[in-house]
């Protein structure tokens, strides 16, 4: 199916008088279209980018708000402040350098506290936000921390190879690993083993994970799933529990109706930097573009317009879409969607599947970024 941007020439000719709707001309040129975008992002990027994402750039410990009825919050909060400052002076297996936290001489062998966290708990508690904290606080230079999901992980072991990333990593003072798979087995042995030897060096860990498939009706934390599939390495993680209910939703108004056709596109050619796209094509689109470069997908724009949104008609489409919301979330992005409602993208199917706790994720983000986008409208 030909990529195209949603029905551009239709709207130019409406829009070129007064309509019995009330929309006048629109000015400005044609939105560009994510569809007509093919990134090729170079190695050399995946490592320069291995930060906190832009909508993180600017949390700290200070700025988490724990929620007064999860007594877990704070003290995940003191936890990791105490982890950050112990991270100061480099660690050594047996040069008489201090240990992980500052006290006493790291011993040869295994170290006799954890060298990293495991952050457990649901989403939208805040472990990202708790995660790039932990990032910022601990007193490196940038160059020697590193921040990533696990697929873009595994998309740099992709792109370096193995004893690579290995080299490359392993000058590190800590590796923050946001949204750890545990569903993909092949992955999760390959990134374990990676983790071992980033271990061995010195490196310490940091890490949050998605629910196993089948295991999602035990409840909603995954620690023992996590610490059972990473193996060898359970030992040098301390699994820190957050409980909590989803923060977006905390206090805040119902997610925007979508809105018309005519809304949507009028909206994206008034405003700079937002592009245009049929979301069916959009979806096609996706599956010919690595979700490595998702992120480079969305460069340079202000928000993002869908009309007809419609729901996943499968299970590797959703998956495909989870990385793109994630991204967008990531760089705050708004959203303006005309169609389907964002919480009746997946099939009732998919919600009870291996994936839901992914595709829950998704619903959240993409409904915070919708209603980031009513402005567009109102304005």
């Amino acid at each position: 199916m030909t990529c195209s941007v949603a029905r551009p020439l239709d709207w130019a000719i409406v829009s070129t008088s007064t309509t019995s709707a009330g929309f006048g001309p629109i000015a400005g040129a044609t939105p560009p279209s994510l569809c007509a975008r093919e990134p090729h992002v170079p190695a050399d990027r995946l490592v320069a980018e291995m930060v906190p994402p832009p909508r993180f750039d600017s949390v700290r410990f200070a700025t988490y708000l724990p929620d007064p009825n999860q007594p877990s919050q704070p003290e995940a909060v003191r936890v990791l402040s105490a982890f950050a400052a112990g991270l100061g002076a480099p660690y050594s297996t047996g040069s008489g350098r201090r240990g992980l936290f500052g006290f006493g001489k790291a011993p040869k062998k295994a170290p006799a506290v954890p060298r990293g966290v495991y952050l457990d708990g649901g989403y939208g508690v805040g472990k990202t936000h708790l995660l790039a904290s932990l990032w910022h606080a601990t007193p490196a230079e940038p160059e020697l921390k590193a921040f990533g999901t696990f697929v873009e992980l595994t998309n740099l072991v992709g792109a370096l190879g193995f004893q690579k990333t290995v080299q490359t990593l392993s000058g590190h003072r800590l590796l923050c690993i946001d949204e750890f798979e545990l569903d993909d087995p092949g992955d999760t042995v390959l990134v374990s083993t990676l983790l071992g030897k980033l271990v061995d060096a010195g490196v310490a860990l940091a890490a949050t994970s998605n629910t196993l498939p089948g295991k999602l009706g035990e409840g909603r934390f995954a620690s023992v799933d996590f610490l059972r599939e990473i193996q060898g390495l359970a030992a040098h993680f301390r699994p820190l529990r957050i409980d909590g209910e989803d923060y977006r939703h905390r206090g805040l108004p119902q997610a925007p109706a979508p809105f018309s056709d005519e809304q949507v596109t009028k909206a994206a050619y008034a405003t700079d930097g937002t592009s245009l796209d049929d979301f069916p094509h959009l979806l096609d689109h996706l599956a010919r573009v690595h979700p490595s470069r998702y992120g480079a997908l969305t460069d340079g724009l202000k928000a993002v317009c869908l009309t007809d949104v419609q729901p996943i008609p499968d299970q590797s489409t959703a998956l495909r879409l989870v990385v793109l919301a994630d991204r967008l979330y990531d760089r705050e992005v708004p959203v303006l969607a005309s169609g389907m409602p964002f919480d009746q993208l997946f099939s009732e199917e998919m919600l009870n599947g291996g994936y839901r706790k992914k595709y829950f994720r998704a619903i959240s983000r993409l409904t915070a970024l919708a209603r980031d986008a009513k402005g567009l409208v109102e304005a």
